[in-house]
């Protein structure tokens, strides 16, 4: 299908132009992280990394072009398969997938490395809204479908020891149930029950280094050169920063090593020092404008199911910056939930731009086209 001229008159610019810019400053600090090397002395090719991320960009933009050239509304035709599609994924990523770090979520696919659960999250997206756009939300019966619907893909997240996405999905599915219609009651309720049920998942549905990590958010200097490590280091790298910054390219934490994980998981740590609190405020800022255009296209979309995955994809995006930013300031427990297009990975920078794609798709077909 030929992308109809007309449609452009309702592209979001805006949004456009700020995760441009988003993407630009992750590859000029995904190079800030790893041109000196990662903890194996100087790399080989002190590109190596940019050029991968540049590659899953490359790919994430023809993802957005594809996207853009069909109505959203065909995905509704699909459903189904999206979601088996999804589910049958994450089973082989249980069966054939490969661990690091004690997770097992990546499947290689040639000379390709997947993360299935980063493209899960579009997929629960997608399905749930098909759902939720037609079901009921004073209906105790749709509202078990609704959970169970996310329920299973969430729990084989969970067999992969992937806490942080699973804890997304809850998110999401919360405030898209609230799109839907739910009362804030009924969702005050919920979350009070899973308040209630926060000591037996503490006790009997985590595993030891889930339990460790929620200890350490508590108290990281109770064990400063082990599980406390990390966030101490994170902490320590954004306060060196001031409010200058030290500059582009002098991180010592990142040349001394003394940062783990700078590329990924801490890379904000990064930007806050070498580019100080004045940097941390201008990337707050362009997530403030994306996430603002994701909920305006929410707003403005001509139907539910349009309405649904705007604020679910928007939803998605705000939980990553608040569990990302808040585990690097040690405001909240480390999760390995990387930052939304800065953090180093390809799946996660393709999944958040086809999550774009679909926001502008929504946003452009808002009216219908003017003869």
């Amino acid at each position: 299908m030929i992308l109809d001229k007309r449609l452009l008159r309702n592209l979001d610019f805006v949004l456009i132009t700020a995760v441009l810019v988003m993407c630009g400053i992750g590859l000029v600090f995904v190079y800030s992280a790893t041109h000196t090397g990662i903890g194996h002395g100087p790399p080989a090719d002190p590109f190596a990394f940019v050029k991968r991320q540049l590659q899953a960009f490359a790919a994430g933009i023809v993802c957005i072009i594809i996207i853009l050239t069909i109505d959203y509304n065909l995905v509704r035709r699909v459903h189904s398969v999206i979601y088996w599609g999804n589910i049958a994924i994450l089973v082989l990523v249980l069966l054939f997938g490969r661990r690091v770090s004690g997770a097992e979520r990546w499947l290689k696919i040639g000379p390709v490395v997947l993360q299935p659960s980063e493209l899960a999250k579009i997929a629960v997206i997608l399905t749930l809204s098909n759902y939720l756009a037609d079901a009921d939300m004073n209906s105790m019966r749709d509202l078990l479908i609704a959970f169970f619907h996310v329920g299973l893909t969430t729990g084989l997240v969970l067999l992969q020891n992937d806490l942080g996405t699973a804890i997304v999905f809850v998110g999401i599915t919360m405030a898209m149930l609230f799109v839907a219609g739910m009362r804030l009651r009924d969702l005050m309720s919920i979350v009070a029950i899973g308040a209630l049920a926060s000591p037996i998942v503490y006790f009997f549905g985590l595993k030891d280094y889930q339990r460790a990590r929620i200890l350490t958010f508590l108290n990281p200097y109770a064990d400063p050169t082990g599980k406390g490590y990390n966030v101490i280091q994170s902490t320590i790298a954004i306060g060196s920063g001031g409010f200058f910054g030290k500059g582009l390219f002098k991180s010592t934490q990142v040349r001394l090593n003394f940062l783990p994980a700078h590329h990924t998981d801490f890379i904000f740590s990064v930007i806050g020092e070498e580019l100080g609190f004045l940097g941390c405020v201008v990337v707050l800022a362009l997530y403030a404008i994306i996430l603002w255009r994701c909920f305006l296209a929410a707003f403005s979309a001509k139907d539910t199911f349009g309405q649904l995955v705007a604020a679910g994809i928007g939803s998605m995006l705000l939980l990553h910056v608040l569990i990302n930013i808040g585990m690097t300031m040690s405001l909240m427990p480390v999760t390995g939930i990387p930052l939304p297009f800065l953090s180093y990975g390809g799946s996660s920078l393709m999944a958040n731009l086809i999550a774009i794609g679909f926001v502008l798709n929504v946003n452009m077909r808002r009216q219908k086209i003017l003869f």
